[in-house]
């Protein structure tokens, strides 16, 4: 177990590295947009690439960041439920979410956009708009994006059965749904 949870970190790591250096692609998006958007308005002039350059800076940095989100256990879930049951109940819950659903998902993304982008790849596709962007670095970001979260799942999954072993302790500990607005409604209640 020593020896998955080593692998673990690792991939943790890069995980780590990427979503935050990614973050940062969104304010490259931002300015890309408002640029875009001045230039239009004051010399009345457009681009298609600037344009979608906008479009694959978001998705690069949605598809990057997905990993990171998994790592930080920050994906929206359905809360009304989930939040009854106790902690260890939560994992085996989150273990057969990660080895049912999103590793065959991840898995199968993958499997079908390595063709798909080595085709991208050797037709040097481009834009079907007028002065637009090659398309393959778009549909490489997407496998890239896919693989990195099925590491991540993998990750996810070494983690969740070291936890429920004992081999490591549960880094989010278990805290009710509703306790942090207990806390604040009664601060008299504290001890």
């Amino acid at each position: 177990m020593k020896l998955l949870l080593g692998f673990s970190r690792l991939i943790d790591s890069i995980t780590e590295i990427i979503g935050k250096a990614v973050a940062w692609l969104i304010l490259v998006a931002v300015l890309v947009s408002a640029g875009n958007a001045i230039i239009r308005k004051i010399f009345n002039m457009s681009s298609n690439a600037w344009l979608e350059a906008q479009w694959y800076l978001f998705g690069a940095a949605f598809m990057l960041a997905a990993a990171y989100t998994l790592s930080q256990n920050e994906h929206i879930r359905i809360d009304v439920v989930y939040g009854k049951f106790s902690r260890r109940t939560q994992h085996w819950i989150d273990l057969f979410g990660h080895v049912f659903f999103l590793m065959p998902f991840v898995l199968l993304m993958t499997y079908y956009l390595i063709p798909y982008v080595l085709m991208s790849v050797r037709s040097q596709e481009g834009s079907s708009s007028a002065g637009g962007l090659i398309v393959w670095p778009a549909k490489a970001i997407l496998l890239f994006g896919f693989a990195l979260l099925a590491l991540q799942g993998v990750s996810e999954i070494i983690k969740k059965v070291a936890i429920m072993t004992g081999n490591m302790d549960d880094p989010t500990p278990y805290v009710p749904t509703h306790a942090p607005l207990d806390d604040i409604a009664a601060p008299e209640a504290r001890p």
